[in-house]
């Protein structure tokens, strides 16, 4: 008998072997699972009761001149047409004084001596601004400065005794999952909050420096200018619009990342306003079949489209360039290049690497600044002889050099220059990629064209290099923007 046990002990040692392992597998992933749980709030309570205090109510007035055209409008022959002029006549004069228009939004403390931050757009043109503190006592404020481009308004209140404020945390250490609270006034109900997740990053609406925060904690008409926190009670963006068909939350809401926003803040404390480095040129994204044309290995990078007077036209950068580089930082798109450019500081010598003509070059350029380029800067005009003229069809373009009359027609300085496109066939690449008649070919691969003969001698080069498309540097109304164009079509 003790041999058959000894077996049946053999045989059952497998099976014993294998429910100690599933039982230990289980207690890992139990444990592994509570150590998440335990990554998720409870509750919000503590984290609201400590930051709190620093979010605030703002209301605005605004002087609005009185209405003079018609107060209303009532179908000829209605039964309330003899009672509606009487009560024009009655009150039509109250309606043509100015009157006070209000308006309300958040905002919240960044420091104990009472700076305050919120959107531009919640305090513009207002005339009075008041805080509404969480305690209940209310403080005028006086605008410090805005920046309409993000959306940021600086506020400054005195107060005798130090505020309640919060500090900004690092937006860039947000990740898409984590948890969000935001907090504020919306529709005018008083302090609310609200709580959710970080939906996306990098979000970009319409502004030139946009970096948005998207979460799906809830925020309404009023939420406009207050913190979006992190849980450890950071400020990480602040609430600015939402997507909507029906003017409330629908869980896809829009915050300026914070590291966007505390460049614009210590700006408008020191300046009173913002001072964005300015490079000088006209760029656009690289498409593949421009890097094809170009012979770049990646559509990455800045294609300059046009170097009016300024930093980068001092340095010799040039229409054409792509540029990979600035200031150490690769560039991966203009987006990037724009937002890396705004946010340096302005007088700084910075190494832009450009790729031109398939070598790599580098300029060194000091930054001017933006605000003031945009009021000094003129548009460039270039200077070149005019051509005879001659009219001829390629890649499914009617092309003509311009002429004095083709300019006055077109609505061009005299000093334009380049082919004139007076037609467009509709079944090509060209109308597909967007060329139009009054549309102003001035370069092709990266080099001036006055004639049909200098375009045809271009392509014949392309060809000749093996390329599939030629790139062309076309303008419309001043406006430049480069397209590549297959060479493997009928002409």
């Amino acid at each position: 008998m003790r041999p058959q046990t000894t077996a049946e002990t053999r045989d059952a040692r497998p099976l014993r072997l294998f429910w100690i392992a599933t039982v230990s597998m289980f207690m890992i992933v139990s444990q592994s699972l509570m150590a998440q749980a335990q990554n998720m709030p409870e509750s919000f309570a503590d984290l609201a009761d400590k930051i709190s205090p620093s979010v605030v109510n703002i209301t605005t007035s605004t002087t609005v001149a009185g209405r003079t055209g018609p107060q209303g409008v009532v179908p000829e022959g209605s039964p309330f047409e003899d009672f509606f002029r009487e009560f024009q006549d009655r009150n039509g004069p109250q309606g043509d004084r100015p009157r006070r228009s209000s308006a309300l939004g958040s905002g919240f403390v960044i420091s104990e001596d009472g700076y305050i931050v919120t959107n531009n757009h919640v305090i513009e043109g207002a005339d009075e601004i008041q805080i509404e503190f969480f305690e209940g006592f209310t403080l005028p404020a006086e605008l410090v400065g805005t920046d309409p481009n993000t959306d940021i308004a600086l506020l400054k209140v005195e107060a005798e005794e130090p505020l309640h404020y919060v500090s900004f945390g690092d937006s860039d250490e947000a990740r898409v999952g984590d948890w969000v609270m935001a907090m504020g006034n919306p529709l005018g109900q008083g302090f609310s909050v609200s709580a959710g997740i970080v939906s996306a990053r990098n979000r970009a609406l319409s502004g030139t420096y946009d970096d948005y925060i998207q979460t799906d904690a809830a925020i309404n008409r009023g939420n406009s200018g207050g913190p979006l926190f992190n849980m450890d009670g950071n400020v990480i963006g602040v609430n600015t619009a939402i997507l909507s068909p029906n003017g409330g939350s629908i869980g896809i809401g829009f915050s300026m990342a914070s590291n966007v926003v505390t460049k614009v803040v210590d700006q408008l404390k020191e300046y009173g306003e913002t001072r964005r480095g300015w490079l000088g040129v006209r760029i656009q994204d690289v498409t593949e079949d421009m890097a094809e044309a170009l012979g770049l290995a990646s559509a990455t990078g800045a294609m300059v489209s046009d170097v009016p007077d300024g930093p980068a036209k001092d340095a010799g950068m040039k229409a054409g360039d792509v540029i990979t580089s600035f200031d150490g930082n690769k560039v991966e798109d203009t987006r990037q290049l724009v937002r890396i450019v705004g946010n340096t500081e302005v007088g700084k010598s910075v190494r832009v690497v450009v790729n031109r003509n398939g070598n790599s070059e580098t300029l060194k350029v000091t930054l001017g600044r933006r605000e003031e380029a945009e009021r000094t800067y003129p548009a460039s005009q270039e200077m070149t002889p005019e051509d005879e003229p001659a009219e001829s069809e390629l890649m499914g373009l009617t092309l003509s050099p311009l002429t004095s009359d083709l300019r006055d027609e077109l609505g061009l300085q005299s000093s334009a220059k380049g082919l004139a496109v007076t037609q467009v066939d509709e079944t090509s690449e060209a109308f597909e990629k967007g060329l139009r008649a009054g549309d102003v070919i001035t370069e092709a691969g990266q080099s001036e064209v006055l004639s049909i003969s200098d375009l045809e001698t271009k392509i014949t080069e392309a060809r000749d290099a093996g390329r599939k498309s030629i790139l062309l540097l076309v303008r419309r109304g001043g406006d430049p923007r480069f397209v590549a164009l297959s060479l493997n079509q009928d002409e």
